[in-house]
C-alpha cells in the first residue's frame, strides 16, 4: 500500500476521499487517513516541526500496511538553480539534527536513503519535476542563520526540517520512501525576499493546482 506524508506544500491541494483514523502505536497515536491510500498529515493540523512525532506517525503507517511512502516537503533552496516553483525529487539527504529511531534498546544499524526505483517512477509524473540534489535537515521550527546557509549550500541544495527523520524511519521499519520537494523560497540571504511562514503559505497557495496534479497521478502509479 501507499503512504504519503505531507505538510505545509499539501495544505491547497486536493485529495483523495479519505477515512480519518486515529491510529494507537506504541510511541503515542497518529491521525491518519485511509482508502485506496494512507495519508498522514505531518504536523497534524497544529504541530510545529520540532514538536512532530515521527515515530508515531511512520510506525502507524506501517500498521496500516503501507510499503513504501512519498513524502511531499515545502524547502528552502540553497542554490540559484533551484528557483522558487521547483519541484525537486532528491537523491540523498543530510541530517544536522537529531534523528529519532525505533531502536532506544538494540544495538541495530540500518542503511537510510531514498529508494532508487520510486525515483524513477516519480520522475516521470510531472514534467516540472528535477531529479538530483542533496536534502539537507535542520532542526526547526526557527530558519537557518545566512551564516548556517552558507555553510550548508557547500553540501546540499535544498533544506527542510522533516524528511530526513521520516525516511531514517521508513528505513528502520522495512518501508521504501521518496520525496517530493516543493521549493517555496530561497534560503535566508540568498534571494531579496524576507522569508516568513507566511510566505511559504502563500507559495503552497499558489503551486496547490500542480501539487494537487502530482498527487492524483502518483496515486494513480503506485497506489
Amino acid at each position: 500500500m501507499l503512504g504519503i506524508i505531507g505538510g505545509t506544500s499539501l495544505l491547497f491541494a486536493d485529495l483523495p476521499p479519505l477515512e480519518e483514523k486515529v491510529i494507537a502505536t506504541p510511541y503515542g497515536k497518529a491521525t491518519v487517513h485511509c482508502g485506496e491510500i494512507c495519508m498522514v498529515p505531518r504536523h497534524q493540523n497544529t504541530l510545529p516541526p520540532h514538536k512532530i512525532n515521527h515515530r508515531a506517525h511512520l510506525a502507524a503507517l506501517k500498521i496500516m500496511g503501507v510499503n513504501r511512502i512519498v513524502a511531499f516537503g515545502s524547502v528552502g533552496s540553497l542554490k540559484l538553480e533551484y528557483p522558487p516553483g521547483t519541484i525537486v525529487i532528491p537523491k540523498d539527504f543530510i541530517s544536522w539534527g537529531g534523528i529519532p529511531t525505533f531502536h532506544d534498546t538494540t544495538i541495530t544499524h540500518v542503511m537510510p536513503g531514498f529508494d532508487h526505483d520510486l525515483i524513477v517512477g516519480l520522475s516521470t509524473i510531472h514534467p516540472d519535476i528535477k531529479i538530483g540534489g542533496t536534502y539537507i535537515q535542520t532542526i526547526g521550527p526557527r530558519f537557518e542563520t545566512e551564516a548556517e546557509v552558507r555553510a550548508i549550500a557547500k553540501i546540499a541544495d535544498i533544506v527542510g526540517m522533516t524528511v530526513a527523520s521520516e525516511a531514517t524511519l521508513a528505513a528502520e521499519l522495512g518501508m521504501k520512501i521518496a520525496a517530493v520537494c516543493t521549493v517555496d523560497n530561497y534560503g535566508n540571504g540568498i534571494g531579496d525576499e524576507a522569508i516568513s511562514y507566511e510566505t511559504i503559505v502563500a507559495a503552497a497557495k499558489e503551486g496547490g493546482r500542480r501539487t494537487s496534479i502530482i498527487l492524483e497521478r502518483i496515486v494513480k502509479e503506485f497506489g
